[in-house]
């Protein structure tokens, strides 16, 4: 499945970064509410998943998110997850980036984790001057309540940690994000099409200072001419594969 230049290549290296998307997440069964089919309560779910709605009527998004979480919660890391964990305990040096917010990457063991969109089983205060506004906290409630929660320190809604349409990601997170890449040896991208910015550019970012870059997805994507290798397979079975090859059980 993976060429032997792959597999030495991330022997040799001192630091590995892997970027994840949803696909990793669709193999444990996380439901994607993007494009067509993405409808809750006959409401585009994207639609809810923005500060303005947050704003006009904070408890049906606190109702939308309850029932993702009630979705969520009953789900497990697959395969991909765990290898990656064990990748990390292999590897000198590494760093998981990924634009999901479902956790499985945390529950697995993954322990150097970069959360771009954040995270749905952490909260934040919504009132900008509270102090907790910057200090998300874990909560794990399903089903939550009350809807909406709020604040212990201000009484504000309390809302969910992340990133809506129409925000920017947090330029500290981000930040980090981009040294790993640019730092790495060698770098995965795994279960996205990688065509949303920031994250797009990350495997190009690690090519162009010299990291050894590896495409696995179902099917190719626009990254994939630009890639060191590019392998059309599932994350589930691909990285346990790869991460067996490089380093043994």
């Amino acid at each position: 499945m993976f060429s032997r230049e792959a597999i030495t290549a991330l022997q040799a290296a001192r630091s590995v970064t892997v970027l994840t998307g949803a696909g990793v997440s669709a193999e444990s069964g996380v439901p994607t509410f993007r494009g067509a089919g993405g409808l809750w309560r006959n409401y585009q779910a994207t639609s809810l998943a923005t500060p303005e709605a947050f704003a006009k009527d904070p408890e049906l998004v606190w109702e939308f998110y309850n029932y993702r979480r009630e979705l969520l919660a009953p789900l497990k890391p697959n395969p991909g997850h765990f290898a990656l964990a064990a990748l990390e305990a292999a590897a000198p040096g590494f760093a998981l980036v990924t634009q999901n917010i479902d956790n499985l990457h945390r529950i697995a063991g993954a322990k150097n984790l970069i959360e771009l969109h954040g995270n749905i089983w952490q909260v934040r205060c919504s009132d900008p001057v509270c102090e907790s506004a910057a200090a998300p906290r874990e909560n794990r409630e399903v089903p939550v309540s009350p809807i909406p929660p709020r604040c212990g320190i201000c009484g504000g809604h309390l809302r969910p940690h992340v990133v809506w349409f129409g925000e920017m990601l947090d330029p500290e997170v981000i930040g980090t994000a981009i040294r790993a890449a640019e730092e790495s040896d060698f770098f995965i991208v795994a279960g996205t099409s990688a065509v949303v910015q920031p994250a797009a550019g990350m495997p190009l970012l690690a090519r162009r200072a010299g990291a050894f870059v590896l495409e696995v997805n179902p099917e190719r994507t626009d990254l994939s001419p630009a890639m060191n290798e590019s392998v059309q397979a599932a994350s589930g079975e691909a990285l346990p594969t790869l991460v067996e090859a490089a380093f043994g059980g």
